[in-house]
């Protein structure tokens, strides 16, 4: 049964053991709560039969004042155990999913976030690990032990009188069938629901994020107006789902009712006829009251339950994704990085890169030339393994790529992009990161290469002053020089830089530039630019056009042909001369 709940609901294995526990835990209560009833009937039976009989009634008061206790006592350790074994176990268990789910993200290749929302992924870590929670601790054990202790009260209640036993139980699996019936709607509309609501959180967080464009725009009313829209949506999508649920549920539970109306109907006709005795009738009216309710809340956990299976098959589908592997035990002869007949695409039927070859060597400045749209930056992300290729290879030392852990791959990289990702954090812990365990006169030396004393020093707190969410508080050339700094600090013997100075202005660039020029001694340096002169003293220029290798070559001998490299240089310096004319 464990290895079935773990599956089932993408579980731990502890997370499966806890539930199977709890799923226990819960039957033998709902069994305890019969234990009142087994009291009251051997209280009226001591009660009654001397009437009956025409004897004197001897009542051992306390026996039963001792039962009771002991009814109470055993009552009491059960709720204890069941309280342990689906709250704080469910807890934990929401805690380690939600972990796991992270930890698993960060070994997927990016291609999966390419599909995948950033809401949609928060929702599944938060929204959707809370509703599972919610699941173990309440609906699944609750609903898996109101069944299972009806089992052992089943039999009992047949061993006493098997037809006032089938008068009260019949139209238990009715009441389920019911809502099993509808169990395909609620699943399309519970679909339908979590889309819609994806839809407007998506369009949440897109406002948030662009709100400066949509206001510089004047698209606020209009954007604000196709939010309300999608939520207007959602709304009526989800009314419609709540809708065919609470009809299922409620009519199963309205059916179940009919049990006490049976069962008074047959104990009356059998009493009548003298087939039962007004104790066993007494009993089995006591019997359909305790048996209805754990069933009647058993039912809306059902429905629960369903609703919980779709949101453990989103949250299977990202725990089913190929995640990205390989040795972390790697030699390296050198660090020349090489292409060799590469072929890449991000969707099928779209060629980014096609039999790309190119040798970037170590000690060497490489840069990727080209028009936009040609497949520069991809190449660079492939370097680094953000994306796994289609076809041919890529080999750093020697060695292929695919084959080495991309944790264990990327600390031969220090990489710039040209969107900088910073953290709410200060400018010292944010350079840092470049460097977990360097020193403050490391992460000082880092930053005062890349020029950031300049404007740090300005700061009310300088190297301990909080820079907001991405780097909200710093402009665009801040930011960058924080990610040189990084990754001066890094000093990883491969460089990845991607318009690295394209935010900076003349004076800084050249400061910047300069203390690059120390970085990359005797290491592989990977350049994207689209400035001309940027690159114009590397080694190595190759020309990246439609996803093809065009040209390549020194820039000198890339300039005496008549080829895309030297036209992008004319333009260039065409446009060095263009002024506004008033």
């Amino acid at each position: 049964m464990t290895n079935y709940l773990k599956n089932k609901f993408a579980l731990s294995e502890q997370g499966a053991k806890d539930l199977h526990k709890a799923i226990w835990s819960c039957t033998a209560t709902d069994i305890s709560l019969m234990f009142p009833v087994g009291i009251l009937y051997l209280l009226l039976k001591e009660l009654c039969l001397p009437l009956f009989n025409g004897g004197s009634m001897e009542l051992n008061l306390w026996m039963y004042v001792g039962l009771s206790v002991l009814a109470l006592g055993i009552l009491f350790v059960l709720e204890y155990i069941q309280y342990n074994s689906t709250f704080l176990a469910s807890y934990s268990e929401s805690a380690n999913q939600r972990i796991s789910l992270a930890e698993l993200l960060r070994k997927l290749p990016l291609s999966f976030f390419g599909k995948r929302d950033l809401s949609d992924l928060t929702t599944t870590i938060m929204s959707d690990c809370a509703m599972v929670e919610t699941a173990f601790s309440h609906y699944i054990p609750e609903l898996i032990g109101a069944v299972l202790s009806l089992i052992p009260v089943g039999i009992g209640l047949f061993v006493i009188d098997w037809s006032m036993a089938l008068a009260l139980l019949w139209v238990i699996p009715v009441a389920f069938f019911i809502v099993f019936a509808t169990k395909k709607l609620q699943d399309g509309f519970g679909r339908r629901t979590k889309a819609k609501k994806l839809a407007y959180v998506d369009g949440i967080q897109e406002y948030i994020e662009n709100i400066k464009d949509i206001k510089a725009s004047n698209q606020n009313r209009s954007y604000l107006r196709n939010l309300e829209e999608k939520l207007a949506v959602f709304e009526k999508v989800s009314i419609k789902g709540e809708l065919i649920t609470g009809i299922s549920v409620t009519s199963a539970q309205m059916f179940l009712k009919i049990g006490i109306a049976t069962t008074v109907l047959a104990g009356s006709i059998f009493l009548a006829k003298g087939s039962i005795d007004f104790l066993t009738f007494l009993i089995f009216l006591i019997a359909a009251s305790r048996v209805y309710e754990p069933l009647a809340a058993s039912l809306q956990n059902l429905a629960a339950v369903f609703s919980t299976l779709l949101t453990v098959e989103r949250m299977r589908e990202i725990r089913n994704q190929p995640i990205q592997e390989g040795s972390e035990q790697t030699e390296y002869k050198g660090y020349d990085i090489v292409f060799e007949h590469v072929g890449f695409s991000y969707h099928r039927g779209e060629t980014v890169l096609e039999d790309v070859s190119f040798t970037a060597k170590q000690g060497e400045v490489t840069a990727l030339v080209g028009p936009s749209g040609g497949g520069k930056s991809t190449a660079v992300k492939l370097t680094a393994r953000f994306w796994d290729i289609q076809k041919g290879k890529i080999t750093l030392g020697g060695t292929d790529i695919s084959t080495v852990d991309p944790e264990t791959y990327l600390k031969n990289f220090s990489i710039v992009f040209q969107d900088v990702v910073l953290f709410n954090n200060t400018v010292m812990e944010n350079i840092r990161l470049g460097k977990l365990n360097a020193t403050d006169e490391e992460v000082l030396a880092a930053a005062k290469a890349a020029q950031c004393d300049e404007f740090v020093s300005k700061m009310p707190k300088g190297y301990q002053t909080m820079i907001g969410e991405n780097g909200s508080a710093l402009s665009g050339g801040e930011r960058q020089r924080i990610s040189i700094a990084r990754a001066l600090l890094k000093n990883a013997p491969v460089i990845l830089l991607d318009e690295a100075t394209a935010s900076l202005d003349v004076e800084n660039e050249s400061l910047v530039q300069s203390a690059i020029s120390e970085l990359i001694k005797n290491k592989t340096v990977l350049i994207i630019a689209h400035r001309m002169r940027t690159v114009a003293g590397a080694d190595k220029i190759v020309v990246l056009s439609e996803g093809h290798v065009a040209e390549q070559g020194t820039p000198k001998e890339l300039m005496k042909q008549e080829g895309i490299y030297r036209h992008m240089v004319e333009l260039q310096t065409e446009s060095q001369n263009w002024a506004l004319n008033g």
